[in-house]
C-alpha cells in the first residue's frame, strides 16, 4: 500500500441498502485478513484522480457494484487501531465514506455479503423496546467499569457518561450518538476491538464479545455511518435513495425504522409523510403485501425545490423503561 513519509491512506465504504426491513452492510473479507471489513483499498496518488474515484474502483473490484449516492464521512486516524502499525508498519489514515443503494435482493456479485448492521451493533435496535443486551450486559458491566474508577471526580465522569449514552438513568436515549456508545464501550473494555488493540488491563482476561467485530477500525466507520444516516433521514430525502421506484407506506415505515432503530406511530408517519408532500401515488397497486393490496408511492422528487429541510421528522417511540 502507498505510504507517505509513513502514513498510508485508505479508502473505506460503508454500503448500507434495506432489504426485508433490514438495514444492511455490505461486508467483505479484506486481504486474507482474519474477519470481515468494510470494501476498502489504497488511495494510489498516481492512478486515482479524486479519493471518491479512488473509492469506486476498489469498491468495483472487490464487489462488482457501481455505486450511486456517496458521500464522505470523517477521516480515521487514530494510532495502533491496525495491526499493520502494531507490527511496525506506517501509520494508517482511513478516510470513509456512506454509500446508499436501492434495495437489494440475493448476494452481491463480488466477495461481499450483506449482513444485517444489528450484529455489531445489538444495543442499537429499539424497533420492538430496549434491547435486552441493555439490562443484562451493557448496564452492569458499565456499573462496574464506573466503579473502578482512581477518584471521585473520575466515578462521576463515568457515570456521567454512562448515562447519557445509554440512558441508564434519567438522560433520554439519542439514537444518533452510535459512535459516542462504541467508544464508550471500546474504553471500558467491553468489545473484543479493546483486547486486539491492547487496550484491556493486565488483569483482565478478555473483551466482553458484545456485537460482531470488524477488522481494523471498521466498526468505528460503521458506528459513525449510522449516526451520519439517522440524523441525515430526519432533514433529508436521502431515505429515498434506499426505496425501490415503487413502494407502499408500509414499506417506508419499516425502511426508516429499520436506519433509526425505534417504532414510528403508524397514523403519525402517514399524516407526516401526506403533510410533507414528500410521496405521490403512482395509481397502481400492490398484492405482494401478505394482506390487502396496498397502494403504490413514488418519491416526489418536486420536494427538494420546495423546502430546504425535507425529511422524515416524526420523533421515535423510544423508552427506556422502568430500572
Amino acid at each position: 500500500m502507498a505510504a507517505i513519509t509513513g502514513v498510508m491512506i485508505e479508502l473505506s465504504a460503508v454500503i448500507v441498502a434495506v432489504s426485508d426491513g433490514a438495514p444492511k452492510t455490505l461486508l467483505v473479507n479484506v486481504g486474507g485478513e482474519h474477519g470481515l471489513g468494510l470494501p476498502c483499498g489504497p488511495f494510489d496518488p498516481a492512478g486515482h484522480r479524486t479519493l471518491e474515484e479512488g473509492l469506486r474502483t476498489w469498491v468495483d473490484q472487490q464487489t462488482g457494484l457501481p455505486l450511486g449516492y456517496v458521500e464522505q464521512l470523517y477521516t480515521f486516524g487514530d494510532r495502533f487501531r491496525d495491526p499493520q502499525e502494531r507490527s511496525g508498519g506506517p501509520r494508517p489514515v482511513s478516510v470513509g465514506y456512506l454509500a446508499l443503494l436501492g434495495q437489494t435482493d440475493g448476494r452481491p456479485p463480488g466477495e461481499g455479503a450483506w449482513t444485517d448492521w444489528y450484529r455489531s451493533f445489538p444495543w442499537e435496535d429499539w424497533r420492538t423496546g430496549a434491547p435486552p443486551i441493555l439490562d443484562s450486559v451493557i448496564a452492569p458491566r458499565l456499573k462496574a467499569w464506573c466503579e473502578s474508577a482512581t477518584s471521585k471526580a473520575e466515578l462521576q465522569q463515568r457515570r456521567e457518561r454512562a448515562d447519557l449514552m445509554f440512558a441508564l438513568g434519567e438522560a433520554p436515549w439519542d439514537n444518533e450518538r452510535v459512535l459516542e456508545r462504541y467508544e464508550l464501550l471500546y474504553e471500558a473494555g467491553m468489545v473484543a476491538e479493546s483486547a486486539r488493540d491492547g487496550r484491556l488491563l493486565k488483569q483482565d482476561t478478555h473483551a466482553s464479545i458484545i456485537g460482531s467485530p470488524l477488522i481494523k477500525d471498521h466498526r468505528r466507520i460503521l458506528a459513525t455511518a449510522m449516526g451520519r444516516l439517522r440524523a441525515k433521514i430526519k432533514y433529508r430525502p436521502v431515505i429515498f435513495e434506499l426505496m425501490p421506484p415503487a413502494f407502499t407506506l408500509l414499506q417506508l415505515q419499516r425502511a426508516v425504522e429499520a436506519l433509526a432503530g425505534g417504532p414510528l406511530h403508524k397514523q403519525n408517519f402517514r399524516r407526516l409523510v401526506a403533510h410533507e408532500g414528500l410521496v405521490e401515488p403512482t395509481g397502481q397497486i400492490s398484492a405482494q403485501t401478505g394482506g390487502r393490496p396496498a397502494e403504490l408511492f413514488r418519491f416526489r422528487r418536486g420536494v427538494i425545490l420546495e423546502r430546504q429541510a425535507p425529511g422524515v421528522r416524526l420523533p421515535l417511540r423510544v423508552r427506556r423503561g422502568a430500572r
